[in-house]
């Protein structure tokens, strides 16, 4: 073997494991012990009430949809999607104030949210904003670009307001 070939697999082979405890910590440990988590997990820790607030919207249940994504978003303030879903129990319970808070919110942590933008464009057509509605329809619009689900049924209610 070559000083050249034997150079290629040495390299080869340091940087296969350099990237072994890579590979291995983001499949998290199969150690029953908490205080070893992944580092994957602590990215996204659990969060039982966000879990429960999901829950509780899917079953049209507000009261308890607010009170556990109150905590989810509590305990982690950077997840969009808690925020939405804080939004829109918010706003199917007629507090559009703090739906709109919500939404926003979302929207400031990950500014393509799709779901937060048809949303926030709902509560403003619920609140009779038609042009803040549009201003988020046409996010969307930029957003997805082959269209998107979020774009389709705002694009909907939108056309229903103006057709009223």
């Amino acid at each position: 073997m070559s000083k050249f070939t034997r150079g290629v697999a040495v390299a080869l082979t340091m940087g296969a494991l350099a990237l072994t405890p890579v590979a291995v910590s983001a499949m998290g440990s199969s150690s029953s012990d908490d205080s070893s988590s992944s580092s994957a997990a602590k990215a996204k820790p659990s969060n039982a009430a966000y879990d429960r607030g999901v829950a509780a919207v899917e079953a049209q249940n507000w009261k308890i949809a607010i009170t556990n994504l109150e905590l989810a978003t509590a305990k982690d303030p950077g997840n969009a999607d808690a925020h939405n879903y804080l939004g829109y129990a918010y706003r199917k319970s007629g507090n559009h104030l703090d739906a709109l808070s919500s939404y926003r919110t979302a929207l400031e942590i990950n500014p393509e949210h799709k779901g937060a933008h048809e949303y926030i464009g709902q509560a403003y057509l619920e609140i009779g904003n038609l042009g803040e509605a549009e201003k988020h329809l046409a996010r969307l619009d930029s957003i997805c670009t082959f269209g998107c689900a979020e774009y389709t049924s705002l694009k909907k209610a939108v056309a229903r307001v103006k057709g009223s």
